[in-house]
C-alpha cells in the first residue's frame, strides 16, 4: 500500500460551487459530472465540502425544500486535507482516524489539486476487491 501516492489515486477534476447554490442545483451538477462531492466556496475562501450523503442526511431526510435551501447550510465545514505525495496508506489511516470517506488533496503550497475518496484508494490498491469493483460502477 505504501508504494502508491495519493496523487496516483486522486480525482483531479474538482468542481467548485458557491455556498448560495441551492441543493437541487448542486445535486444536478453532481449527477451530470458523475461525482459524489463538490467543494463549496464563500467568495474566494473554501467554506467546506458537500457530499451526496450530506444532501440525504441533512436535507432530504429532514424534509427540507431542496429548491430553497442552500448548500452552505448543509455542508461539512471541517475539511481534511492531505499532501498529494503522501502515501495511500497515510490517506487510508487518516480516513479511518477521522471516520471520513473523502479527503481534499493539496500541493506543497496547500493549493487544492484534487480529492481522494475511499473508492479511489480501493480502485488503485486492489481493483478486484469488493470495494474496488463497486467503485468502478
Amino acid at each position: 500500500m505504501t508504494d502508491y501516492r495519493v496523487v496516483d489515486a486522486m480525482t483531479r477534476q474538482v468542481i467548485y460551487l458557491p455556498a448560495e447554490t441551492t441543493l437541487d442545483e448542486a445535486a444536478r451538477v453532481m449527477r451530470d459530472a458523475d461525482i459524489g462531492d463538490v467543494v463549496v466556496t464563500d467568495g474566494a475562501s473554501l467554506a467546506g465540502i458537500l457530499t451526496d450523503r450530506d444532501i440525504v442526511i441533512r436535507a432530504v431526510a429532514e424534509n427540507a425544500d431542496v429548491t430553497a435551501i442552500t448548500i452552505g447550510s448543509v455542508i461539512t465545514r471541517e475539511v481534511v486535507m492531505i499532501e498529494q505525495f503522501c502515501t495511500a496508506g497515510d490517506a487510508a489511516s487518516l480516513m479511518r482516524e477521522r471516520g471520513i470517506r473523502r479527503i481534499l488533496v493539496c500541493d506543497h503550497d496547500r493549493k487544492l489539486v484534487g480529492i481522494v475518496s475511499l473508492g479511489d484508494l480501493a480502485m488503485q490498491l486492489d481493483p478486484t476487491s469488493a470495494l474496488g469493483e463497486i467503485s468502478q460502477l
